[in-house]
This record gives structure tokens, C-alpha cells and sequence, in this order.
């Protein structure tokens, strides 16, 4: 199968998270009222901009503390060539994913890896689970969500960047951005597609974020808040990116009623 998490949905407004989870809240600042970022979104795609926790240092030699930054979703590492506009040039895959297993090798991740390690809040995923093809018709796929069963949103480990084109002055704001990482699915969710992102348990994610020490091996290769993560199937509406409320992430109505979306 190909990679995974490619959608999913946060309805906790960046302000409210920074409280619940004692976080300078840096987002406002940078979003300069980006409406991806405020509101609940059901249906967040690659390359809306996304709140995503990190742990980072005012002053060199002061206590890290953690922040919540606004980052586009799909990673554009830093020796990435500018196009003619000053953008940066978008051939090859569109990195929203990492694999879990390569990130401390992989040229494209390895030195987010180091130190530039986030946290991607989200109430859950999407995924779509091909269905046996029929009378020699492509095969629909049916979509679930994955999500906290305990009403809490899931912390998913991602990794972050810095790009700005080649020659710019310093003080240019730079394009930042991030990427999900990936795991091999567990428990039932291995039924719905052999990827998951990499959940992050509440007490190790300062561990996780830590700027000033090496990625967690061990981490790495968990599960985090796996035990806390049901499965439902939904209605197909979230097949379009055009679609965006609560009846999204809803248990889904029997396929006689689907029948008639589409």
C-alpha cells in the first residue's frame, strides 16, 4: 500500500490547546488570521498550514519551553532550489509522511531528526480500506477514522523546517513546514491499511520535543497512545476535500443511504 495519513481532523482551536497543554501559543502572530489555522477543520489536507508543538529556546542558554507554531503540511527541506517566483520548486512526491524507520538516514529528514523534532495535534485520521472488487468494477475503498476514544486529541511525532530561497536576507520569513511520521500499524488498525502515524504518549512528549538531545530510538519504534485509539467507519462525504464539518468524522449510515451521495 502507499503511504498513509494523508487526512485528518482538529477541532481544538490553538489558544484553548496552548492552556490545556502549557504552551506559548505563537501562532496567532504568525497566522495573521489564516482561517486553516483558527477554526475546526474536519478535512485538513496536504499543504494547509497546521498547528503543529515544538520545544525551542528564546536564548541560547535559557530553559527550552514549548510553543505552538503554524507550519505548512508537506516537509520542503532546506536545499530545496527556488523557482523563478522566489518559490520553491515542487518536483518528487509531496513529503506529508515519514517512515518512522528512516528519518535518522533518510536526506530529506535526517537533520529535522536531530533537533527539529514536533508534535501534530489532530482528533484523528482518515484512511480508506480497498473493498473487493465486484462484477470486474475498480474497487471502492470504504473510509474510517482512527481516533482518541477518550474525547482527547492524539499528539502524532513530526518533524519540522526552515526554507527560504537561495540568497535571501536573513530577516526573510522563511517557509516552515512539517512532515507527519509513519509506523507500522498495530492492533486493529492493521486491518485498515499497513501505515499509521506515530502517536506520542502525554509523558513522553517533552522527551520527544527536546531540542538539545538525539531523536528517541526507542520512541522511534513504539506505538505511544495506541491503547487510547478506536476505529469507525464514516460516511464517504470526506472522499471530496470539498466537504468540511462534523458529519465527517460521524459513524457512517448504512451503504443504501451512502448510495445516494454520489
Amino acid at each position: 500500500m502507499g503511504l498513509m495519513c494523508g487526512r485528518f481532523a482538529v477541532t481544538t482551536d490553538p489558544a484553548l490547546l496552548a492552556q490545556k497543554i502549557q504552551a506559548i501559543d505563537e501562532t496567532a502572530a504568525a497566522s495573521s488570521g489564516d482561517k486553516d489555522v483558527a477554526g475546526a477543520n474536519y478535512n485538513v489536507a496536504p499543504t494547509t498550514t497546521i498547528t503543529s508543538v515544538v520545544k525551542r529556546h528564546t536564548e541560547p542558554e535559557d530553559e527550552s519551553t514549548r510553543r505552538l507554531r503554524s507550519m505548512r503540511w508537506g516537509l520542503i527541506p532546506p536545499w530545496v532550489k527556488a523557482t523563478e517566483d522566489g518559490s520553491p520548486e515542487n518536483k518528487g512526491p509531496l513529503l506529508i509522511n515519514a517512515r518512522a524507520e528512516k528519518v535518522t538516514t533518510s536526506p530529506a529528514f535526517r537533520s529535522s531528526a536531530k533537533s527539529r523534532r514536533c508534535l501534530i495535534p489532530m482528533d484523528g485520521w482518515y484512511e480508506w480500506r480497498p473493498n473487493p472488487a465486484a462484477d470486474g468494477k475498480k474497487a471502492s475503498k470504504t473510509p474510517f477514522f482512527m481516533y482518541g476514544v477518550d474525547g482527547e486529541p492524539l499528539f502524532m511525532a513530526g518533524l519540522w523546517t526552515t526554507w527560504r530561497p537561495p540568497g535571501a536576507p536573513k530577516d526573510h520569513a522563511p517557509l516552515v513546514s512539517c512532515t507527519i511520521i509513519t509506523t507500522d500499524a498495530a492492533g486493529p488498525l492493521a486491518e485498515i491499511h499497513d501505515r499509521m502515524p506515530l502517536s506520542i504518549s502525554r509523558d513522553d512528549w517533552d522527551r520527544w520535543l527536546d531540542p538539545d538531545a538525539p531523536v528517541d530510538e526507542g520512541l522511534l519504534r513504539g506505538h505511544g497512545d495506541l491503547d487510547r485509539i478506536g476505529v469507525r467507519e464514516v460516511s464517504r462525504l470526506v472522499n471530496s476535500i470539498r466537504n468540511n464539518g462534523p458529519e465527517l468524522i460521524e459513524p457512517a449510515e448504512p451503504e443504501a443511504e451512502q448510495a445516494g451521495l454520489f
